[in-house]
């Protein structure tokens, strides 16, 4: 759930991140599920939960493609994480 509403703030009427090529560019959506899963991270963080300890089957290919998109770009990680650090404040709030 933590996942999905970092999701849920990039809409036009919250924090207006560019969500307009997410099905159509791997990179994109790379970035864009990288954001999410920090955000998730933050906020279990935040609120004391302990994340699952059993893998899941997707995780493996979102970690493709933010591999690849932290090996094109260096900052990258920098820029998720201030995406997703952005997205758990205005949660708090």
């Amino acid at each position: 759930l933590s996942h999905e509403i970092t999701h849920w703030t990039g809409a036009p009427r919250r924090l207006d991140r560019d969500l307009s090529r997410y099905a159509k560019d791997r990179s994109d959506r790379a970035r864009e599920e990288l954001i999410a899963e920090l955000g998730s991270a933050f906020l279990c963080a935040d609120l004391g939960i302990v994340p699952e300890l059993e893998p899941r089957l997707d995780h493996a290919g979102y970690l493709d493609g933010w591999l690849k998109v932290l090996g094109d770009d260096k900052r990258a990680i920098f820029s998720a994480a201030a995406h997703a650090q952005r997205a758990v404040d205005y949660l708090h709030s």
